[in-house]
C-alpha cells in the first residue's frame, strides 16, 4: 500500500487524501500500463524518446475535464508530434464514445480502470471520500529521457491546470 499524502489537494475546499509520493520534476517517469480505446495496453515504451505530457483528471464526463481535455487537444494541434496522454479511470469505451462525440482525435485518452498502480505510482489516486479511487487533476511533462520535466499537482480539483507551462516545459 502507497504512503498516503493526507489533504495534499482539496475538491471545493474540502481536504482529499493521495495515495502514493509527490513526484517532481527530475523524478524518472514510473512505469505504466494503461488501457487505449483498442482495448491494447499502452506502456510508457510506447511514448519513449521524445517528450511527451500525461494529464490526469477524474472523470472525462466533468465540466472541468472535459474543458481540459478539449483545450489540450486544440493546443496540441500547432505542435507539431506532441503526445498528450488523457488518463482517468473511465472505461475506455466512455473515452472513445466522448472522444469521438467532442471531435478529440490530438490527445490520447487512456484508461487506468484495471488497477490502482497508475495512480499510486503517480501520486494521484484519491483515497477515501466521494472521489474514492479516481485521479486527481495533475500535468506530468516527460522529457525525451524519461526524466519529468514539469510536473503540477493542481492543488484544487475543481480548477485548471497551468496549460501553457506545461506546454512550455514540452518543447
Amino acid at each position: 500500500m502507497a504512503d498516503i499524502r493526507k489533504g495534499a489537494v482539496t475538491l471545493k475546499g474540502n481536504p482529499v487524501d493521495l495515495a502514493g509520493p509527490h513526484l517532481k520534476a527530475g523524478d524518472s517517469v514510473p512505469a505504466f500500463t494503461l488501457q487505449g480505446a483498442d482495448l491494447k495496453d499502452a506502456t510508457e515504451a510506447k511514448f519513449a524518446g521524445k517528450p511527451y505530457i500525461i494529464t490526469t483528471i477524474p472523470s472525462l464526463d466533468t465540466p472541468v475535464c472535459h474543458k481540459e481535455t478539449k483545450l489540450f487537444n486544440d493546443k496540441v494541434k500547432a505542435n507539431d508530434g506532441l503526445q498528450v496522454l488523457c488518463v482517468s479511470m473511465d472505461l475506455p469505451f466512455g473515452q472513445k464514445r466522448w472522444c469521438g462525440a467532442e471531435d478529440v482525435s490530438n490527445v490520447t485518452c487512456l484508461s487506468a480502470h484495471r488497477c490502482s498502480k497508475f495512480g499510486e505510482d503517480f501520486g494521484v489516486l484519491i483515497k477515501g471520500g466521494p472521489l474514492d479511487r479516481v485521479l486527481a487533476r495533475a500535468i506530468f511533462v516527460v522529457g525525451a529521457d524519461g526524466k519529468l520535466t514539469h510536473v503540477e499537482y493542481v492543488s484544487e480539483i475543481a480548477n485548471e491546470p497551468n496549460y501553457d507551462a506545461a506546454l512550455a516545459a514540452a518543447k
